[in-house]
Parts: C-alpha cells; structure tokens; sequence
C-alpha cells in the first residue's frame, strides 16, 4: 500500500484544527480523508470507515478518549497520532499504553503532518512486530514446557532414557502431520484420563 492509498481519519471537533491537518494531508498527496468532527461513538465508527491511521486532536487529552483508543487499537490495531496542547507525563504514558503511536505536543502544523504519519506508521509496524515476536516466544516456551512433560511422561512409563523418548514423539508427529508440541499435548491429555 502506497502513502497515497491510505485511507485517513481525523478526529478533532475543533474545525480549525481539522483542516490545518487536512490541508497537510492533502499537500503530502493525501486524499482519502475522513473528517469526524466529535468523539461520540468513536469507536463505531472507526470500525465503519477502517481507516488506515487515525489522527486525533486534542486541546486536552481525558481519560474517555483514551479508553476508547484501548479498545480501538484492541481488536483492530492501526497506528494513532495524538496531537494535544498539554504535555502531562501520565496523560502521554497514558497515550502510549493505549496504542497511540505518536504523542505530538504543541506541533499541529500542516508541514509537519506527513512526518507525523510515517513516524506514526513506522513506530507502529515497529511495535507490531515486537508484540508478534513476543507472542512468537511465548509460544515456543509454552510449547517447550509441554514437550519436556510429555517426555518425562514417556521416560517414566516405558522407562527409556530422554533422547529416545523425543525421538519417539518427533516419529509420531512426522508420521501424522503434526508438531511435536501437538503430540506432546495429546500425550498429557491421555495421561490425564488415564490417572
């Protein structure tokens, strides 16, 4: 997806504000731009117009917004810039915990807007790969810990030393389809039923 297809959401109530940033989008070759002009139903409609960013502007952030930007960026991540008049250390941590990819204060200028949108992008394809990675390791760790129970399982039962035991799942799984893990858990799981 090229900058120039990128689909835009301000939210500002402010008229003004909005259109310094429209004008910004649309100097940087921006032109699928949608303007929501309160934060009533926020979340809807976002969920509506799937916007490929969102920029949100604000005199002074609140909790409310933030909120609705934690369950926004839940099911339906995108990067965020948050413009706001008020540098408030918590508010900012507040922003970030809640998916907001840029915290700009006191910089709504129009020839600041682009850089703005591709720090916001890069920031957040940064966060997402480290947030999928982590779930990555979580996953081989949990599948790590469920191999070395069922291999217990299987040295104590057939009373065969820990290699032979590996071997015998990783045949298994090769002969079935599978990952070991899944053997592993189907092991545990007659285990259980068998107690």
């Amino acid at each position: 997806m090229s900058d120039r297809d990128l689909r835009i959401v301000i939210a500002d109530p402010n008229p003004v504000r909005a259109a310094i940033l429209r004008e910004g989008l649309t100097e940087a070759g921006h032109t699928d731009v949608v303007v929501l002009d309160s934060f009533l139903d926020l979340e809807a409609r976002l969920g509506a117009i799937r916007p490929d960013i969102v920029l949100i502007d604000l005199e002074n952030p609140n909790r409310d917004v933030l909120e609705q930007m934690i369950r926004i960026s839940g099911a339906n991540a995108r990067p965020v810039a948050m413009f706001a008049d008020v540098s408030d250390a918590s508010m900012i941590t507040a922003a970030i915990d809640a998916g907001v990819s840029a915290y700009v204060v006191d910089g709504l200028k129009k020839e600041r807007v682009k850089t703005i949108v591709d720090l916001s992008i890069s920031r957040f394809n940064a966060f997402a790969r480290l947030r999928d990675e982590l779930a990555a390791t979580k996953t081989q760790l949990a599948d790590r810990k469920v191999i070395d129970q069922a291999k217990a399982l299987l040295m104590k039962a057939k009373k065969i030393p820990e290699e032979q035991a590996y071997a015998m799942m990783r045949k298994v799984a090769m002969n079935e389809g599978k990952k070991i893990a899944d053997v592993a858990r189907s092991i545990l799981t007659a285990a259980e039923l068998l107690k």
